[in-house]
């Protein structure tokens, strides 16, 4: 073997393992939706679990991203740590699918055969091709991802061929055949091997994928590799729970902690079982057999599917272990802790995700945000400390949410896709302060409302009355606010602008008619300039509706994505007959209260 054979192998490690990243990453992007509402529909049966959870890997072709993605949600209180457990179990079997795919090198048909269509020679360049087409001429919102799939199966092939290729001289090398050999009277070292290769690639999938490469050598037997498959296991869940512990509470550790557990505990009831087989003789036909690419996936496959067989009918054990080895965290009591847990990089492999976490994230703060200004306009009819005290909480926690959605998303950003998740990741990113800023103009309300108890000022019956009927106002455009966004329902968001309008209307004739009534002497001056101080800031939470409002149209309307301005003006212009009606509708209604107040 020259050393051109060794660039050749090196190279096509480094297309093969590209190759299983980019199939990989299409085949998240595309199923990511069913992926989240597969997920959260988990039951506490583990087998259930273990289907969901060998379904999923053998879905996205990693073990690594499901085991993560699972530890995200049981940090996130989505999943149960007990809910976990079936689906790393089946997870670990999924992963097995990618080796059942490689096993086509064994194809041998002849040269007119159809079955020449499987053989990876001829698998690579079809699949290439078909990736290339929706790459660069299919043009639609999928056609990316199923170019990114199609193209990354065609340069797994690829490299599998080149390392092939590559190591094909070592088929007539006695110091090879003697070395694998070697690995039969030493299955320590072939398990540390495993281990280590898998450590270093961070995947199991790959290192599986090497040896079958080796195998059509013909110098592997069962007997030197039984121990590599093996340790090939925990040298993949070891870099999983390094990545499940960062920056993660308690359960989601234990989701780490329990993949190694498992792993340990189905290798050591493998090897016990192999040798005691082997002492009996039961295996004597198989120990020495030449593996194929097909036999060493079946052994992967086998030893993992016997390993989830035996455990999973004790996996509430491994449950217990990992609580007596992570201990639980302090207990802390910030009521927004589940929408903060939901903001996890981890979900950065599934984009969806990561979205819809925001998505809970602002949500939580839309509610806030709107509890809080009912709180306020309320507190200005009848003060109350312990209001003000819970409105100046709720501001804490719009902040903080604020503050880490920002970080999240700018740093989600490069891991979304083209289209329709990447309008969602801008229309979050636009929406999230204007939430932020609703809380702001609440808590302004309420030191208007204190600046009133400490002077000893007190509004006259009709301006509280007015007051009333602003609030009666907020309430229905916040309403119409927060389920525009929650439910992304582009009836209430467009419900929005007629209500702002009105208000804004209203603003204008409270203003007046507060200032005739400083002229007229009804009114102290300190306790008029803190009205008109009120009206500027629910004219101000008014605006950052109408902002939520058309941000949420943009969503189903490029045109207005476009042009937020010339949307706004046309309806204003009275060019929407249904804004007209709308909004002539509503504004009856409030005036029509104004009307009473002034009878």
């Amino acid at each position: 073997m020259t050393i051109f054979n060794v660039i050749t192998l090196f190279g096509g490690l480094a297309l093969f393992l590209y190759g299983m990243q980019m199939m990989g990453d299409g085949l998240k992007k595309g199923s990511s939706d069913a992926l989240k509402r597969a997920m959260e529909k988990v039951t506490n049966n583990p087998l259930v679990g273990f289907f969901l959870g060998l379904a999923v890997t053998a879905v996205i072709q990693s073990s690594t991203a499901t085991i993560v993605l699972t530890s995200g949600l049981v940090g996130a209180g989505i999943l149960t740590l007990r809910q976990s457990i079936g689906i790393i179990l089946g997870a670990n079997v999924g992963t097995t699918v990618t080796g059942q795919i490689i096993r086509l090198l064994d194809v041998n048909a002849s040269a007119s055969s159809w079955l020449n269509f499987f053989k990876p020679v001829t698998l690579a360049p079809l699949a290439a091709m078909i990736g290339i087409i929706f790459l660069m001429v299919v043009k639609s919102r999928k056609s990316e991802t199923v170019g990114s799939i199609a193209m990354g199966f065609g340069i797994l092939f690829t490299g599998l061929l080149s390392m092939t290729s590559a190591v094909a001289p070592l088929s007539e090398s006695e110091t090879f055949a003697q070395m694998f050999m070697g690995l039969s009277n030493a299955p320590v070292l072939g398990f540390l091997l495993g281990t280590g290769v898998a450590f270093l690639l961070q995947s199991s999938s790959a290192t599986i994928g090497i040896l079958q490469a080796i195998s059509m050598t013909g110098a592997l037997t069962f007997s030197s590799v039984y121990a590599i498959i093996i340790g090939v296991n925990i040298g993949d869940c070891v870099t999983t729970a390094i990545v499940c512990s960062i920056g993660s509470k308690a359960d989601a550790k234990r989701t780490g902690v329990i993949h190694i557990l498992f792993n340990i505990a189905g290798s050591i009831l493998v090897i016990a079982g192999l040798l005691l087989l082997h002492n009996f003789g039961v295996l004597d036909s198989l120990w020495n057999k030449v593996m194929t690419s097909g036999g060493i996936a079946n052994v992967h496959t086998t030893f993992r599917l016997l390993s989830a067989a035996l455990l999973l009918p004790v996996c509430g054990k491994f449950e217990q272990l990992s609580r007596r080895i992570v201990k639980d965290d302090k207990e802390i009591g910030e009521n927004v802790d589940r929408e903060l847990e939901l903001l996890d990089e981890k979900f950065f492999t599934s984009p969806a995700l990561a979205l819809s976490g925001a998505s809970d994230a602002i949500t939580t703060m839309a509610r806030l945000a709107r509890s809080a200004v009912a709180g306020a306009m309320e507190n200005l009819q009848k003060y109350d400390q312990n209001v003000v005290a819970v409105i100046n909480e709720n501001e804490e926690h719009i902040d903080k949410l604020a503050d880490h959605v920002d970080n999240y998303l700018i740093k989600l950003s490069p891991h979304v896709p083209t289209g329709h998740g990447n309008d969602l990741l801008n229309y979050y990113i636009q929406c999230f302060g204007e939430f932020e800023r609703i809380g702001d103009y609440a808590v302004n309300l309420t030191e208007n409302a204190g600046e009133l108890i400490e002077r000893n000022v007190q509004f006259s019956s009709v301006a509280l009355q007015e007051i009333a009927v602003l609030k009666e106002a907020l309430d229905e455009i916040l309403g119409y606010t927060y389920r525009a966004f929650s439910a992304m329902d582009h009836q209430a968001a467009r419900s929005i602008e007629p209500v702002e309008e009105v208000v804004d209307d209203l603003v204008a004739t409270l203003r007046a008619n507060h200032i005739r009534r400083l002229r007229d002497g009804q009114c102290t001056v300190y306790a008029g300039l803190t009205f008109l101080d009120i009206l500027v800031n629910v004219e101000r939470i008014a605006d950052q509706c109408s902002n939520v409002g058309v941000y949420t149209l943009s969503v189903f309307d490029k045109n207005i994505m476009n042009s937020h301005h010339d949307y706004i003006h046309e309806l204003h212009q009275g060019k929407d007959e249904l804004f007209n009606t709308a909004y002539q509708n509503t504004h009856e209604k409030y005036f029509g209260r104004l009307a009473g107040i002034e009878k």
